[in-house]
């Protein structure tokens, strides 16, 4: 071959090379908001970022809310946030600006994330995307929640007429509330925060996405209903609820609550909804699906949670079936919950506990649920799991018709603090039927019907530490 022709060929393989190098460590962090009020900031952290080796770059440190429960009363704490983009590898620095550090962990603990510790500050590497609690001296309310994302692949162009873009700063959303029209593509930048609420209302082919914030006053952040193929990406904010909705997902998307209330990615009367990667620190039930409920009418088909990290601070981290319509009878089905870290449950009423909750109410009939690679950390307060077809007076007008076909694959939970888990139905007429349990680890102990350590009276959900009562037939545990 031609020596000119190779040394050609040579350096475009170079520039291939490189170039496939420089997208392989990529880092991109956001201003802080332009004008913002004081509120906004959380001095209790100094955080940095950097490529290993490179220079260190600031992170703004946002206040975010959260709700701590003593007791029978709610109080609300102040917490910190920051967010960057990598691919790659990263080195993460965060100064304790409050004094030493004695101790501190990383979570979800699944991560198996371990910093290293000097004096006042500590750093970690991140391999990947997370989103991850740093929390120092044991302090879970005063935390630092860093959320770092995958690098964007939207292209953004200004000149696009069905763009609408919000730039770095702080942007008033006119009457507190803006609806976003069929078609467009809503772009929140990094370091921009918006003070309204994102309505997508009776629309279809809508995209909000970006990485800026809507700001913990907005209660209800992001609203979708009676609308059809729409995507939520990549924003922090306090809830993201989806009513009479097909085809919506919610990706990477942030939602920590500390009111009343506070739900975080509700899912009512709605058809193949998809949560992939999101994070809910909530003040009150982290996910749910319902039937008929807040205006919304109809069952719930084809919904999935994935990838994602939940933490109750109030309530459940996953709860199905409370709500729906006892004169027309809903099905709520093929709901699917999978690789999934569970921080927290904090519940003392017996009523509301379940970190795994299908709480039938409402003449629902709920059908084919798959719990599967899910790790339950060392909970403050409740249950592991909680199936029981029911009559709550308070909130249904019926019981439930049945819960039948759940699958739990590859649970596992290790801590001290979970109270017994309850599986119980209703009458001989609304049963619960064909729970399985595959691989159920509970403290290093696989729970199986033929484990070695069980004495052949007991229950197999003795030694699971699970109630299971009357009504009840077809629960099998076993090892695969």
């Amino acid at each position: 071959m031609n020596p000119q022709r190779m040394r050609r060929i040579f350096n475009a393989l170079l520039l291939i090379q490189i170039s496939i190098i420089s997208k392989a460590q990529q880092l991109v962090v956001y201003p802080a908001p332009k004008d913002a009020p004081s509120y906004m900031h959380n001095n209790d952290y100094t955080v940095r970022v950097r490529k290993p080796g490179g220079e260190w770059q600031n992170l703004y440190d946002y206040n975010v809310k959260v709700d701590q429960v003593k007791g029978t009363t709610h109080q609300v704490e102040n917490a910190s946030m920051c967010s960057f983009d990598f691919s790659g590898e990263v080195e993460v620095f965060v100064r304790s600006n409050k004094g030493k550090i004695e101790k501190a962990q990383i979570r979800p603990l699944s991560y198996k994330i371990t910093p290293e510790i000097k004096d006042n500050v500590l750093k970690f590497r991140l391999f990947q995307p997370h989103n991850i609690s740093v929390e120092i001296n044991g302090d879970i309310f005063h935390n630092l929640h860093v959320f770092a994302n995958p690098i964007q692949d939207f292209i953004l162009d200004k000149t696009d007429s069905n763009l609408i873009y919000f730039g770095p700063g702080i942007h008033q959303i006119e009457s507190g509330k803006m609806k976003i029209p069929s078609g467009k593509t809503v772009y929140v930048s990094g370091g921009a925060v918006l003070m309204g609420q994102m309505r997508i209302e009776g629309a279809h082919n809508v995209k909000l996405i970006g990485r800026g914030i809507i700001d913990p006053s907005v209660k209800g952040g992001i609203r979708i209903a009676n609308s059809k193929n729409v995507l939520v990406e990549g924003l922090v904010c306090t809830q993201c609820s989806t009513g009479g909705s097909d085809s919506v997902t919610i990706r990477n998307v942030k939602s920590i609550s500390y009111y009343g209330w506070g739900d975080g990615m509700n899912v009512f009367s709605s058809s193949n909804v998809l949560f992939d990667g999101v994070f809910c620190r909530n003040s009150d039930d982290c996910t749910t699906v319902y039937g008929t409920r807040g205006g919304f009418v109809g069952g719930c088909k084809n919904i999935t949670m994935e990838n994602s990290t939940l933490w109750a601070d109030v309530a459940h981290p996953i709860l199905i079936g409370t709500h729906g319509n006892s004169a027309h009878p809903e099905v709520l089905e093929d709901l699917n919950y999978i690789n999934i870290d569970i921080l927290d449950q904090k519940e003392a009423q017996i009523d509301y506990q379940g970190c795994m909750s299908i709480n039938a109410g409402d003449n629902n009939l709920v059908r084919n649920v798959k719990f599967e690679n899910i790790r339950v950390e060392d909970i403050r307060q409740g249950q592991l799991v909680n199936l029981r077809v029911f009559f709550n007076k308070k909130y249904c007008t019926a019981p439930g018709r049945g819960i039948e076909n759940v699958l739990f694959k590859n649970i596992s939970y290790k801590g001290q603090h979970a109270a017994l888990s309850i599986i119980a139905g209703y009458d001989d007429t609304r049963k619960i039927k064909n729970v399985l349990f595959e691989n159920l680890l509970v403290n290093g102990v696989l729970v199986s019907d033929d484990m070695q350590d069980k004495p052949k009276w007991y229950k197999t959900s003795d030694m699971a530490g699970i109630f299971v009562g009357e009504h009840v037939e077809g629960i099998e545990f076993k090892i695969v």
